[in-house]
């Protein structure tokens, strides 16, 4: 287990529980919006936005945090996170915020409390990238999109 860091900014809201795994051996931690009490976002169909969570982290380095969908938020509403994973850096130290997307046909709301995503805490490694006059063929070779077939 590593130590992740939480600093609590000025505007977050002491009621709102902080990152939580909701079982035993849950991968992800919960997350929720932090707009304001009795405050709300409507997100229309097709529509992105920032969500503030009032958290700004450390995290230890050869880490990241991955921002992920909650399963039963995406299957019950439209929303999604748009650029799932999203990718907390081990060096960012500003607020964390989640992009949700309304891929939906009607408004969905957020409120201040909701939980919205999942962070999921997991390690990176750094490649070293190098310039090559050739590389090894496979089978599959330059195929792609699809090109394994629908099975």
């Amino acid at each position: 287990m590593a130590n992740v860091k939480l600093l609590k900014l000025s505007h977050f809201d002491n009621d709102l529980a902080l990152p939580s795994y909701e079982t035993k051996l849950a991968a992800g931690a919960d997350i929720r919006a932090c707009l304001g009490k009795g405050e709300s976002m409507t997100i229309r169909p097709g529509e992105r936005v920032l969500v503030p969570t009032g958290l700004a982290m450390e995290i230890p380095p050869g880490f990241e945090i991955q921002v992920r969908p909650r399963s039963g938020l995406s299957f019950k509403t439209g929303l999604m996170v748009v650029n799932s994973p999203g990718t907390v850096d081990a060096d960012y130290r500003g607020e964390v915020k989640v992009i949700l997307g309304n891929l939906g046909t009607k408004d969905e709301v957020i409120a201040h409390g909701d939980r919205v995503a999942q962070f999921v805490l997991s390690p990176v490694i750094q490649a070293n990238f190098e310039v090559a006059s050739e590389i090894n063929s496979t089978e599959r070779g330059a195929g792609g999109f699809g090109s394994t077939g629908k099975n």
